[in-house]
């Protein structure tokens, strides 16, 4: 049966002005790169001149064709010239993709995989190829000791790292914001496992309108809560801001080993006793800070790194200790002798014995038979004391009242 004649015509005429922009756009993204490779000294007007021969080439061949296969098709009514007709469009448009796809290769970037997200086409073949280039992930050491450097943007968290490292192993840029995951970093130091963390700075919560930065700031909380001991990073020129007193605080409640690193300390006027003041004037911001070991750095001149790493072995070692019970009973009776608790109204407070119940960080636990009259004054006074008697620099320590049992 014959191909109503009219129809034909149509479809001859939208297929040969279909080919015809086809041909124009598969002759310039082939014969583009070739071209170029061929004559890489050519002018500017020699080159359009070769081109505009090899397109209108194309041209004229494509059209040539495809026109007189449909209008064959169209007077004679034969299916066969029609079909022909049809595949030859089909063959040119395939043409058309590949001569796009051709042009990824000038990316550099590999085999392009071809996809269709409207209905899925290769999508397995590229999920193929993405499953064999992620890369495998080494087993993290149990006992590595997991350091969180944290800090305000732009303070050179980074930097620190990659001075500890021997390596720019992390993206270190002027514009604050670069760092956005907390990025684990394995090292060894005199046979011990670190992992350092560098996490992205904290900025103020009012500040923070980016829902980048917002997941940000939570993978930095989060590297916080799961790290051993947190690196406070300062810039030494800006000074101690009240956002970094909120990170320490953060770090400091909780249980985290804390390390102040005032960095950028090549940068800064110096004058007599320079540190002490710095050390002194944050002490008195937040006194829990006295506590604290401070250090005063240079990532870009690697003035006192390596001391950096020392101090976390010292402030590791602090977070371990454990004290006999007899011992810390011994300092309870020095402690309470040298000042009583204050007495409740008509109710006698007696504080009997004390015992470190838990390291890392220290938690000591004292029983007494009115626990819960004890004033929060006394108890910092008790704490300091034990402070006093063991240090654990670098660590807070947790005094916690409980009440005396019948049958002690």
């Amino acid at each position: 049966m014959g191909v109503d004649s009219r129809k034909m015509g149509v479809w001859a005429f939208i297929g040969s002005e279909t080919l015809f922009f086809a041909a124009l756009i598969v002759t310039y993204l082939i014969y583009k790169p070739i071209n170029a490779r061929l004559y890489p000294d050519q002018l500017p007007h020699e080159k359009l001149g070769i081109q505009f021969t090899g397109v209108l080439a194309a041209i004229l061949l494509a059209s040539s064709v495809t026109m007189v296969l449909a209008l064959a098709a169209a007077r004679r009514g034969d299916r066969r010239l029609f079909t022909i007709w049809q595949l030859s469009t089909v063959g040119l448009g395939l043409c058309f993709l590949g001569g796009q796809i051709f042009e990824f290769y000038e990316l550099g970037a590999g085999d392009p995989v071809p996809v269709s997200a409207l209905n899925g086409k290769n999508s397995g073949d590229m999920l193929d190829v993405l499953v064999e280039r992620i890369p495998t992930v080494a087993e993290e050491v149990p006992n590595a000791l997991r350091v969180a450097v944290v800090g305000r943007p732009n303070v050179g968290k980074s930097s620190i790292i990659n001075r500890l490292l021997g390596e720019d192993r992390l993206v270190v840029a002027d514009e604050a914001g670069t760092t956005r995951d907390a990025i684990d970093t394995p090292m060894t130091y005199h046979g011990r496992e670190f992992i350092f963390v560098d996490t992205a700075g904290l900025r103020r919560q009012s500040k923070v309108d980016d829902g980048i930065e917002f997941y940000s700031a939570l993978r930095t909380r989060r590297a916080i809560e799961r790290s051993d001991i947190c690196i406070l990073v300062l810039d030494a020129v800006e000074g101690l801001h009240n956002q970094d007193l909120k990170i320490a605080a953060l770090a400091w409640e909780h249980g985290r080993g804390l390390i102040v690193d005032v960095n950028k300390w090549d940068l800064k006027e110096k004058e007599n006793n320079t540190a002490a003041k710095f050390e002194k004037e944050a002490q008195e911001k937040a006194p829990f800070l006295r506590f604290v070991p401070f250090i005063f750095t240079s990532a870009l001149s690697g003035q006192r790194i390596t001391r950096l790493l020392d101090l976390i072995l010292e402030v590791d070692a602090e977070r371990h200790k454990r004290i006999s019970t007899s011992q810390v009973n011994t300092t309870l009776e020095e402690i309470v002798g040298r000042r009583q608790p204050p007495q409740a109204a008509g109710r006698e407070i007696k504080l009997n014995y004390a015992s470190q119940v838990e390291t890392a960080p220290p938690v000591i636990a004292i029983f007494g038979n009115n626990p819960d009259l004890v004033q929060e004054h006394y108890v910092r006074y008790l704490h300091n004391g034990f402070r006093e008697a063991w240090g654990f620099r670098g660590n807070p320590l947790r005094i916690i009242m409980r009440r005396k049992s019948a049958s002690a």
